[in-house]
């Protein structure tokens, strides 16, 4: 299975909550609303830093992790008109479009 991280970070003059509750409470429900996502994606995770003392603020807003069982599938989720049409628009009301981080890994539980 490939994991595909991408760290984003909010638009300016948004706040924290603002950008947390518009990630979790309006794109994340769009992006599992389209029937590629059933059909492709294995696992999808957004997660939000939390401020713990002794540790430096979070360099990143969120933390999207979208796992597939294969590049294949991930082209074709990525390809189809529901997320060209309906998910990927949205991106850009909530973070920085050219600023995304990502990482692709095949993740491996060791415990």
């Amino acid at each position: 299975m490939l994991k595909f991280t991408f760290l984003i970070a909010r638009l300016e003059g948004m706040s924290r909550e603002e950008f947390i509750h518009y990630h979790r409470n309006i794109h994340a429900p769009l992006f599992m609303s389209i029937p590629e996502t059933a059909k492709y994606v294995r696992k999808y995770v957004v997660s939000h830093p939390v401020d713990v003392a002794g540790f430096p603020p979070a360099a990143y807003d969120a933390l999207t992790d979208i796992y597939f069982s294969s590049m294949d599938d991930y082209n074709s989720f990525f390809a189809s008109e529901n997320y060209k049409l309906k998910v990927h628009p949205d991106e850009k009301n909530f973070f920085k479009l050219d600023e995304v981080i990502s990482l692709v890994t095949d993740e491996k539980i060791v415990k």
